[in-house]
């Protein structure tokens, strides 16, 4: 397990799910919305909502009397496009959590809809919300399902036609680029400045790495948001673009680091093209291509190149699986989530006491049932004493165990309630890891909360796995 350097704080720190050496590394890349460059979600996610609500009202819907509600969803949940709910599952594909609308499931309503069903990402009908800029289209859809059910809405589309309709709503004005002539006009009130992001790219560059920036963002949108959240804190003359070995903007991933399309050299700032003929150089701009394409140019592949971004399947889990490069994801929620667990640290002490105490109980109480059921049907080893006092000692355990159940149920419904009201905690679906985690676990070997947090750790760094738990493991003793 890796030592964190001394006084950092625990919402800084990187994580490890497979060891990483980046004295090994030479090449560095970054993708830059969410990642190098953070957004204020609820400005940002609320004019995502406002579009696709603007996109919609041209169809005559009632949505006026809508408004944009981050907390009914998070990273990481998925859509269940077949039933019109929002769900979230275990690492196993168990749905433990579920939202019809805005209609919170109870449990018999959770058991009905999902007792044999698992939530399979390869399936069309689950919409997995893979980054933060899922939860504007997240939250529309959850409304017009309440919409949809109260016959507000043509019933002809059905829940799977009713998230088509969102989906192209925000990808409309994403295209039309009309949100992001919003950030860029005022872009203090939606991005999030980090002054350390610029130094840890300059440690990096300075220690030897090729660092690239890989962003499906177009150049304009690119340039106007690298010269505001990086140059001011550059050293005195230097710009952005000197920090970066290869910029590739408008690289349409996933599509980058699977197929092979056509690729453009950005000739001047304006953003001019034209089209490449032979291999790309390094200190080039370009638009479009193939990841192929930089390994190529670098003369660099597979373990050599760390690629950094937080959308878990367009960044992490294809670059990986496809090309076999390092990942890391990039969680910036994780920082609410952590200080949301260490200031539930005394509830958990008691969740854990109190269910100590249960297992004890249950324990003896299925250990009476046997005793009993040998003792009336006379079988087996005959324990000592007789029904009347088994069944009196187990008419105790039971109320005893009611009790704790009242003691431990308001206790584990506000576990994580402090990160979200209904979801609780984004790593966790109850007691087990979340489907999230499972797709980090796998694809990321390592993970954070902000690109900076690689500043107090080096370029030199060798992240070491902790050793795997499993159930059989013995248990230390104190």
């Amino acid at each position: 397990m890796n030592v964190h350097p001394k006084n950092l704080p625990i919402t800084r720190r990187i994580f490890c799910n497979r060891t990483l050496n980046l004295r090994s590394i030479q090449a560095i890349g970054y993708d830059m919305d969410y990642t190098l460059v953070h957004y204020a979600v609820d400005e940002w996610e609320g004019r995502a909502w406002e579009h696709i609500r603007a996109g919609l009202r041209e169809k005559n819907w009632p949505i006026d009397k809508l408004k944009f509600d981050p907390s009914l969803v998070t990273r990481g949940l998925v859509i269940d496009t077949e039933l019109g709910n929002i769900v979230k599952a275990n690492r196993f594909g168990y749905v433990k959590q579920a939202m019809h609308g805005t209609h919170r499931m109870d449990f018999g309503e959770l058991r009905r809809a999902y007792a044999r069903t698992l939530v399979d990402l390869s399936e069309p009908r689950w919409v997995f919300l893979n980054t933060l800029f899922s939860i504007s289209e997240a939250c529309m859809y959850a409304q017009l399902v309440d919409l949809l059910d109260s016959q507000d809405l043509p019933f002809a589309l059905g829940y799977s036609g009713l998230y088509g309709a969102v989906r192209s709503a925000l990808d409309r004005a994403h295209i039309e680029g009309e949100l992001k002539n919003e950030i860029m006009a005022d872009p203090a009130r939606f991005v999030d400045l980090d002054p350390e992001t610029a130094l840890t790219l300059l440690d990096q560059k300075e220690a030897g790495k090729k660092v690239l920036l890989i962003t499906n963002s177009e150049w304009e949108y690119t340039r106007f948001m690298m010269e505001y959240a990086i140059d001011p804190f550059l050293p005195e003359g230097m710009k952005w673009q000197e920090l970066f070995s290869l910029i590739i903007v408008s690289a349409r991933k996933p599509a980058f680091f699977q197929n092979d399309t056509p690729i453009f050299e950005v000739v001047n700032q304006e953003g001019l093209l034209k089209p490449v003929v032979g291999t790309i150089k390094e200190g080039g701009i370009y638009l479009g291509g193939h990841a192929s394409q930089v390994e190529r140019c670098l003369g660099l592949d597979g373990e050599q190149i760390l690629y950094v971004g937080d959308h878990i399947y367009g960044d992490v889990h294809v670059s990986k699986s496809v090309l076999r490069w390092r990942t890391a994801l990039v969680l910036r929620e994780l920082e609410d989530e952590m200080v949301a667990n260490s200031h539930a640290t005394e509830n958990n002490k008691k969740i854990a006491a109190l269910m100590a105490q249960k297992e004890e109980l249950e324990h003896e109480f299925s250990d009476l049932r046997v005793k009993l059921q040998r003792k009336q049907k006379q079988y087996g080893p005959q324990p000592e004493g007789d029904a009347e006092g088994m069944k009196a000692r187990m008419a105790t355990l039971r109320a005893e165990l009611q009790a704790l159940d009242g003691q431990i149920g308001p206790l584990v419904a506000d576990d994580g309630s402090e990160f979200n009201p209904f979801w609780g905690y984004l790593m966790r679906a109850g007691n087990d890891k979340s489907n999230l985690t499972r797709q980090t676990e796998r694809y990321a070997d390592i993970y954070m909360s902000r690109v900076s947090n690689l500043l107090h750790y080096t370029p030199f760094m060798y992240f070491r796995s902790p050793r795997g738990s499993l159930p059989h493991d013995l248990e230390e003793t104190p």
